[in-house]
């Protein structure tokens, strides 16, 4: 759904706001846009080896590197240089990728703007952006990397922008309508099933209370396997 209701906006250069929850198709539905962008519009006047032509943001690590594989196999024959980066892995390795030159750069908002603020590459000629789930970027505390990130791009009616969120919040919308270009508003609901066999309970113990009360449930419980998250 999320593919089909964004692609006819996005295809036609306009921004998107779109909610979609992961596993949704929301990637290509991103990538398909992006790279119709890049193929058959010029690159921006005055473009140097170091100036990305599209930046792609999320929140996480993993959330980057599945973005990179989605497109080393969908613009595999597009021409097109891709590269992420992110902490945790080679520092030099990934900066010497991004100083060789290359048309889209996915990555970490912390790692994007380490390099940025080296002038490792640049953002004054990007022609497309992307933002994935962007409510988690506000979770995770990036809002004021991404809006630094975002002060650093073209005006928005000079690039097209795209933003995905499992909701459309306030806080959401608020960024939206500050750095995109009057984006068309695309909600897909998501699934709401019951699961069957499935009980519920609520308890409020104390804090000396926790420990005692889950031993207690463990041991009256049936299940083989049991997950408890901290």
């Amino acid at each position: 759904p999320i593919q089909a209701q964004t692609l006819p906006i996005a295809l036609t250069g306009r921004d998107v706001a779109g909610q979609a929850q992961t596993g949704t198709g929301k990637t290509a539905a991103f990538l398909v846009a992006l790279y119709h962008t890049l193929l058959t519009r010029a690159p921006h006047a005055g473009r140097t080896r170091t100036s990305v032509r599209a930046l792609i943001v999320a929140p996480t690590r993993e959330l980057a590197v599945q973005i990179h594989h989605d497109t080393e196999a969908l613009g595999r024959h597009t021409g097109l240089k891709h590269a992420v980066v992110y902490g945790g892995i080679d520092y030099e390795k990934q900066r010497r990728t991004l100083e060789e030159g290359i048309d889209v750069l996915i990555g970490t908002p912390g790692r994007l703007i380490d390099y940025y603020k080296q002038h490792v590459y640049d953002l004054k000629h990007a022609q497309a952006l992307v933002l994935d789930e962007a409510d988690r970027m506000f979770d995770l505390g990036f809002i004021a990397d991404i809006r630094y990130l975002l002060r650093r791009l073209p005006p928005p009616e000079r690039r097209q922008s795209m933003l995905f969120s499992a909701t459309l919040s306030y806080r959401v919308l608020e960024l939206a309508y500050e750095h995109m270009n009057n984006p068309e508003l695309v909600r897909i609901e998501p699934d709401r099933k019951t699961v069957e066999g499935v009980r519920q309970m609520m308890y409020y113990p104390s804090m000396e209370e926790k420990i005692p009360l889950l031993i207690g449930l463990l041991r009256q419980s049936e299940a083989h396997r049991t997950m408890v998250f901290v």
